[in-house]
């Protein structure tokens, strides 16, 4: 099986479960998830919800709108067993029946281990196991007989394997030679070998062995001879992408010309590049040198320092959903946070230490996907962190909130500036991380708040403006107030003309007849709604206004 996932929910998944579920739960999700494998049809499609909830027991909150094709699925589930297995890490005595490794599976139905393999590529169901201490792939024998009874006929003809004679050798080399000349530049080795393999009732991989032993033997009139084109950056780079949306390495070979080992080493060179490209900083500490302290370092939350679990608070009522969830995150003590930031940067140099000896060219495969796992496992402690935090921000943001300033806007930035803020803070100082965070968002608003209220002033005029004809000096006082008077007369009759919903948001909105300015999040509070739905019946308003202005031949500005 390969490393990689069709559905990045699904990796999601096999992650969340890896960090938080515990070892019994895990191996019960994976005897679910194989239970869950056998009922798959390929032809059909599945809502990743349903298989979430087949797994875990809960639907998730995110990517419930994904539909995944029946053969992905199965693709992905096989490789959630075999990942989520290795981590529960269980001794293959503790099995509930009968496991059978590769080479037993070999021996068993008189096949090569590399069959074997290419039965997990088609469908047999791997675990792994602790096998003579170390760990190893196993299969349960009701897998591997669930598997036979599928593929009935494909065992039987591995079974009947014999080695090719010398004449059946010729015959492969004639047929590929004659087929490679008939469709020249049309088919390659992999559909070649596959036609013949159907014709001469062998595998495809014996085909192919033999056609590239023959070629690399006899160079002078090798069959497929080695493609001289080098590829260029776009060439490598939608390689890489197709690969990643779950086209095979086969077919990547046959249809830019390479061979199959060639097109892995261009993914692993492209994915290298990408990593070091990612910026990635930390804060160093000594004690990252320690091997002895990774321990420490890697351990589990402590408790908080007082003994007592975390309280939390209740959230007080008529919050928004996503202000009312920061109440259900405990905060952290002075000993918890060290702690987490510690581990996110100590991970983030193990990360910085395996890519600076990275040479894309050269990239395996392992190197590349440790390097991801310590990122990933460094970003889900800092958002550990973050999260613990988003209530200090709110808390500020109330504090900053005046009539021309947008309070979720605030929450915003301030996120951004508490992220900045995890980042750049040194823990090893001893300072308490909502001390700095305090200090970095108050900071950040002391400058964007009035650059803000500069560009408002300087741009957007008075919104009474609407309503209320500008004086002018021309014309004599006494005048100057009829006029006023009747045009006020005039915008009450036309607020007369809107419903009551519309009349009461304008007139709060424009802080018309003295009422005080409201912002949309006011009003929607009032009157049960969501702020976009007050903006459209403001706007709803004005063009009415508008219209009965033109109606009245009245001339006010800025409608």
């Amino acid at each position: 099986m390969g490393k990689t996932y069709c559905h990045p929910a699904m990796k999601q998944l096999k992650d969340q479960q890896t960090r938080y579920a515990p070892k019994e739960r895990r191996l019960e999700q994976v005897e679910r998830a194989e239970q869950l494998l056998g009922e798959i049809d390929r032809t059909k499609r599945y809502p990743y919800d349903y298989l979430c909830f087949r797994i875990t027991g809960f639907r998730p909150d995110n990517w419930s709108a994904l539909m995944i094709e029946g053969d992905e699925a199965r693709r992905d589930l096989r490789q959630f067993v075999e990942d989520l297995s290795a981590t529960v890490r269980q001794p293959v005595e503790q099995a509930t029946e009968p496991v059978l490794t590769v080479d037993e599976v070999s021996k068993k139905y008189n096949v090569s281990t590399r069959t074997v393999t290419r039965w997990r590529r088609q469908g047999l169901v791997a675990r792994r196991f602790v096998i003579d201490g170390r760990a190893k792939v196993g299969f349960l024998e009701s897998s591997l007989q669930r598997f036979v009874a599928e593929h009935r006929g494909q065992v039987e003809r591995g079974s009947r394997f014999r080695q090719l004679t010398d004449a059946e050798k010729d015959e492969i080399i004639r047929r590929a030679r004659r087929m490679s000349q008939f469709r020249s530049g049309e088919v390659g080795l992999i559909e070649i070998a596959r036609r013949i393999a159907r014709k001469m009732a062998r595998s495809t991989e014996t085909v192919r062995l033999t056609l590239k032993a023959y070629d690399r033997e006899h160079p002078d009139r090798a069959i497929f001879g080695p493609s001289t084109t080098p590829l260029d950056d776009d060439a490598k780079a939608q390689i890489y992408l197709r690969h990643r949306m779950g086209v095979s390495a086969e077919n990547l070979a046959v249809e830019y010309g390479r061979t199959r080992s060639s097109v892995y080493r261009i993914i692993n060179e492209v994915r290298a590049q990408r990593i070091l490209e990612t910026k990635l900083e930390f804060i160093g500490n000594e004690s990252f040198d320690d091997s002895k302290a990774k321990s420490v370092i890697m351990a589990p939350l402590p408790a908080p320092a007082d003994g007592k679990a975390p309280r939390r608070p209740k959230a007080p009522k008529g919050l928004p959903p996503y202000l009312a969830s920061l109440y259900e995150v405990p905060l952290l003590d002075r000993e918890q946070e060290a702690h987490l930031f510690r581990q996110m940067n100590y991970l983030k140099s193990e990360a910085v230490k395996l890519r600076e000896k990275l040479d894309p060219a050269k990239a395996k495969t392992a190197a590349l996907d440790k390097i991801d796992e310590l990122q990933e496992q460094a970003l889900a402690v800092k958002n550990q962190i973050i999260r613990a935090n988003l209530r200090l921000v709110v808390s500020i943001a109330k504090r900053h909130v005046g009539p021309m300033n947008n309070f979720f806007e605030l929450v915003s930035d301030g996120n951004m500036s508490l992220i900045r803020a995890v980042e750049k803070f040194d823990y090893a100082r001893g300072n308490k991380f909502s001390t700095y965070a305090s200090w970095a968002i108050m900071k950040n608003y002391a400058r964007t708040i009035p650059e803000e209220n500069y560009r408002r002033d300087r741009f957007v005029t008075g919104h009474e403006e609407m309503f209320e004809a500008a004086a002018d000096n021309r014309i004599d006082e006494h005048e100057y107030e009829s006029a006023l008077k009747r045009m006020q007369e005039a915008i009450r009759g036309m607020l007369d003309r809107l419903d009551d919903r519309e009349k009461m948001i304008i007139t709060s909105r424009f802080g018309l007849g003295g009422a005080s300015e409201r912002t949309l999040e006011q009003l929607g509070r009032e009157l049960g709604i969501t702020k976009e739905r007050v903006r459209q019946i403001e706007s709803r308003g004005v063009d009415k206004l508008r219209r009965i202005a033109g109606e009245q031949k009245l001339d006010l500005p800025m409608l």
